[in-house]
């Protein structure tokens, strides 16, 4: 269980739990702030069994729900990890047994960062390189039928180029940035010929360890079918080079299609974290978001 502090509306979040047939012990509750679409909190039931539980931080994520609840079905007896089996599923409430193993990584309750892994760990990339490969050998047009949204190669980077005219025509973006995007869309030979089932955001936060194997994948929210690399992204920008290639070797023992330049566009696609974010800021209307997405693409600009 995450090292965190009891959370201060632990009174009415023991309510919501007690409302859904739930009850848990109070000293027990913690919370995981560090989610954009989904408030996480823990907690030990009356019978010993510890819960997670998912409060949605706003409407629009509902949508994704109900897929995401037919693709954690579709996809568990095909991964050698666990994923979440929920239990309770409702507007305003997802819960399910806690997961075997501890979080790589986790925002405090105070703001603190807590790292559980050694990033450049070849361990974790064999046991990464394994479970993206599972991952991405299941069949798309099963994948398809939870609802998911599926593009084609094309339809992928036409996407992102629809995407990047969104964000250019609602904020300021530094143009060192913007020609970067555009050259990087507009280059064949980064851009993978083939479409598979990706999570869509595998990072230290989304994934349990137990010792420096992963032993759970968290977080379905972004799940769709297109690019491959979508799944590789954070560890080709974080760890060093000699761990993502043994990820890359992993994979492709498994059963992956890595390409030429799969590494650089992981990098270019890493790159384009602030554009991604922008769009989140639109979508959610907050101000709060928008601002910190208008910073990061331009931020050169003088405050």
């Amino acid at each position: 269980m995450p090292e965190t502090q009891p959370p201060q509306d632990a009174a009415d979040l023991l309510a919501l739990a007690r409302d859904h047939g739930l009850e848990l012990e109070a000293s027990s509750l913690r919370t995981e702030e560090m989610g954009l679409d989904f408030r996480v909190a823990f907690g030990r039931g009356s019978d010993g069994q510890q819960w997670v539980l998912r409060i949605p931080r706003r409407a629009d994520v509902l949508s994704r729900a109900d897929i995401e609840g037919r693709l954690l079905e579709l996809v568990r007896p095909r991964l050698d990890v666990a994923v979440p089996d929920w239990r309770i599923s409702s507007p305003s409430l997802i819960a399910y047994p806690l997961l075997p193993g501890v979080p790589g990584l986790s925002l405090e309750a105070d703001g603190t960062v807590t790292w559980r892994l050694d990033i450049a760990s070849l361990e974790y990339a064999d046991s990464l390189g394994q479970v993206v490969a599972q991952l991405h050998g299941i069949d798309s047009s099963d994948a398809a039928t939870t609802g998911i949204e599926v593009r084609s190669p094309a339809q992928v980077r036409e996407a992102w180029r629809q995407d990047l005219e969104r964000v250019c025509a609602e904020f300021e973006v530094a143009p060192a940035l913007r020609e970067r995007w555009q050259a990087w869309i507009a280059e064949d030979s980064y851009w993978p010929q083939h479409s598979v089932l990706t999570h869509g955001e595998i990072y230290p936060a989304h994934t349990l360890l137990e010792g420096e194997r992963i032993s759970a994948l968290l977080d379905w929210t972004t799940a769709a079918v297109g690019d491959p690399a979508r799944d590789l992204v954070f560890h080709q920008a974080s760890a060093p080079p000699a761990a993502f290639e043994r990820v890359l070797e992993v994979y492709a023992l498994g059963g992956g299609r890595p390409w030429p330049r799969l590494a650089e566009h992981c990098a270019e696609m890493f790159s384009a974290s602030p554009l991604a974010y922008g769009l989140f800021a639109l979508e959610t209307g907050e101000a709060e978001h928008r601002e910190a997405a208008a910073a990061g693409l331009n931020p050169d600009q003088e405050s």
